[in-house]
């Protein structure tokens, strides 16, 4: 077994946005994200620090926006008002959400054109019609660490466990348009060892600590785990047990691995905003 290596793939994303802020920059052009922030979590706002040191070491402006204790049209006026901002490419709402609020109840007020973490549903619509748009930085990010690790996926047997609408969904179909043969699962699913045990690639995102034993993984399998389960002691742990990871012939660990990768994405959609939008101001 090895294990993927998600810091050293998201340290050469940074350094080719690196050049391309640069480039950027002599042009008359910052990216900028702003990052909405509706709570007043923890882990939310570590979260956030590493977007913005991240940010901060590639060129991106990065705008910490708080609006705690926001109710929905709170919310929603935020994202609305950041996504009408001209001198803005970027725009996420960081979850969690307060109470009662579902991130599907405000995405909508981010433009598509800035939606660089993929939340508006139309983003979602228009990736599965084919259609450009930003995928969920988790989902872009398990495509970009298959690619860099050169992955076969044309004709691959791949398992999904876990259909949300943030990693689930999305990348399933990244997959698909990657010429994978994918098949979805989720807790209603029958025999779920058996479906996982024949699959090339597996993708583990269901958000339960331990879930992925020795039994449901193919021999030599690439194990994407996109689990983030907080421990008593402070500490993350994924879905896929550790002990079973010996049957795979590359994992991603956790932490580690999918984590930094995905801010990585977050800024590369952010700067990808801001070149499209140089592009439709030249012409």
């Amino acid at each position: 077994m090895r294990a993927i290596d998600g810091r050293a793939h998201a340290n050469a994303i940074s350094r080719e946005l690196a050049t391309d802020v640069a480039r950027l920059r002599v042009g008359g052009v910052t990216p900028r994200l702003a990052v909405v922030v509706p709570t007043d979590d923890p882990a939310t706002a570590w979260y956030v620090r590493t977007i913005s040191r991240l940010a901060g070491k590639v060129g991106v402006e990065c705008v910490v926006d708080s609006v705690a204790g926001a109710d929905r049209s709170g919310i929603v006026s935020r994202l609305a008002e950041w996504s009408g901002d001209p001198t803005v490419h970027g725009v996420i709402c960081q979850t969690p959400l307060p109470s009662g609020i579902a991130l599907a109840d405000v995405a909508s007020a981010i433009a598509p054109a800035k939606d660089v973490d993929g939340a508006n549903p139309v983003s979602l619509g228009r990736l599965a019609d084919g259609l450009e748009a930003y995928p969920p930085a988790t989902a872009a990010a398990v495509l970009e660490i298959l690619r860099r690790e050169n992955v076969p996926l044309r004709g691959a047997d791949v398992v999904v466990v876990g259909r949300s609408t943030v990693v689930g969904k999305p990348v399933a179909l990244l997959l698909i348009a990657a010429d994978a043969t994918v098949t979805v699962c989720h807790s209603r699913t029958v025999d779920l060892a058996a479906v996982t045990a024949r699959a090339s690639v597996l993708v583990v995102a269901a958000g339960r600590a331990g879930l992925i034993t020795a039994d449901y993984i193919r021999p030599g399998a690439v194990v994407i785990d996109v689990g983030t389960n907080p421990t008593a002691d402070g500490g993350m742990v994924g879905d896929v047990d550790p002990d079973a990871l010996e049957k795979a012939g590359a994992y991603t660990p956790v932490p580690g691995g999918v984590g930094p990768v995905t801010t990585a994405m977050l800024l590369r959609a952010t700067v990808t905003a801001a070149k499209s939008a140089r592009s439709a101001d030249a012409s």
